[in-house]
């Protein structure tokens, strides 16, 4: 019996073919297991920050694996990147990134070793504070843009500054004094609101990481009409993913809606039955059920059909015929439809205030000082008001009035 070990490399099980790593984009070798896999191809593809990649020529014949932290050529010095494929799809992966033939390929350096991975963990420390240092002086120049990241490269000679801007932005002077302050080679490349936050990263409101920030390479505009297809309420807060433009996902279920939606009578056509005319009002297009209303406006008797029911009832239409209800024979009439609570629900409707409530607070009396009137006896109510304004008089109990003694008769 074979002893299979789980261990990178061709003739074993790949552990980390399909492993999930602190990169984003990565790449799935399902080749990985085939004997000699490696060997199909000297190039190699490499990772760096967030979402950039390179393809690098094993020239040295290093036994490289993926997740390897190799140095690679740069302009000027070198880099350090992490390996993410090699073998026999790189040259597919290149190909769909549509690189010429012609461009120069940069080569693996070696393996990084100790000192490497200090001078790359140093850089890297200095990205967040520069990256604040140069927003600072792109707005002390007046410049329309914003420095969404900053990657220092492995060796710590060269700086990328990513930044967007809505117009073209000329930063010629930019470049001249972020060189003066950080003392590096200054490099500038702009990115779409999309780009940015795949680079950030983030959680969706489906709970999980942002698709741009974990497999998504390439970014597909997102229209309007991709929501009208699903019947997705046009409400820009819900439609709008964190970088502030249309979701992404829009797009992944609008191909089916469309299928699903061209198995639906057209929403112009008017159902006739004997109890009235019905409009067009509402469609679950994936369960198959429409939902016709007496009024173009408003849910007026509404009624929900399946598809095939409303096929029937307009080739009875056509024919000059009017059943008695949309509902089939025997069928049970719906009293409710399912909406959406959100439309029959004001959005300030916590905000009135409330009527007639008994928690009402009683009015607190105004202190009095007045004295008691002349010829009124002092009562303690009056002592205890006088009291809480400070001047109260003492209470004397008022005596009954002695009688003189009469004499007694002898």
């Amino acid at each position: 019996m074979n002893n299979f070990k789980l261990k990178n490399g061709s003739g074993n099980l790949c552990a980390q073919s399909c492993s999930r790593q602190d990169k984003q984009l990565n790449t799935y070798d399902y080749m990985a297991d085939i004997p000699g896999h490696n060997d199909e191809s000297d190039m190699v593809e490499v990772q760096f920050k967030n979402t950039r990649k390179g393809y690098y020529r094993n020239s040295n014949n290093l036994k490289l694996e993926k997740g390897d932290i190799v140095a690679v050529e740069a302009s000027p010095g070198h880099d350090i990147g992490t390996v993410t494929l090699t073998g026999r799809l790189v040259p597919l992966q290149m190909r769909k990134a549509n690189l010429k033939s012609n461009v120069e390929i940069k080569r693996i350096y070696r393996k990084a070793k100790p000192v490497d991975m200090d001078k790359y963990n140093e850089a890297k420390k200095k990205e967040h504070d520069t990256m604040i240092r140069a927003r600072q002086i792109a707005k002390d120049l007046h410049l329309e843009m914003k420095i969404g990241d900053v990657e220092y490269q492995g060796d710590g000679n060269k700086a990328i500054f990513y930044y967007i801007a809505d117009e073209r932005v000329d930063f010629r002077q930019l470049i001249k004094v972020l060189a003066d302050v950080f003392k590096v080679r200054i490099e500038m490349k702009q990115i779409g609101a999309r780009q940015e936050a795949g680079r950030i990263g983030g959680i969706g409101p489906c709970g999980r990481e942002l698709c741009c920030a974990t497999w998504m390479t390439s970014f597909i505009s997102v229209s309007t009409s991709a929501a009208r297809f699903q019947d997705i309420s046009l409400n820009p807060q819900k439609l709008a993913g964190q970088c502030a433009k249309l979701k992404c996902c829009l797009n992944y279920e609008v191909d089916d809606y469309v299928e699903a939606q061209k198995r639906l009578p057209s929403k112009e056509i008017e159902l006739i039955a004997q109890d009235g005319t019905y409009h067009f009002f509402k469609a679950d297009i994936l369960k198959g059920l429409i939902t016709y209303s007496t009024d173009k406006n408003f849910a007026a008797n509404a009624v929900t059909i399946t598809r095939k029911r409303a096929f029937e009832v307009i080739s009875m239409n056509k024919q000059g015929e009017k059943p008695a209800s949309l509902l089939p024979t025997g069928h049970p009439k719906e009293t409710k439809i399912s909406a959406d609570l959100l439309e029959q629900e004001s959005l300030t409707r916590f905000d009135k205030q409330k009527k007639g409530t008994n928690n009402r607070k009683k009015k607190k009396r105004k202190p009095t000082t007045e004295q008691p009137k002349e010829g009124r006896a002092a009562t303690p109510n009056n002592n205890r008001k006088a009291k809480e304004a400070g001047n109260a008089p003492r209470y004397k109990k008022p005596t009954a009035n002695k009688q003189p003694n009469e004499k007694k008769q002898d």
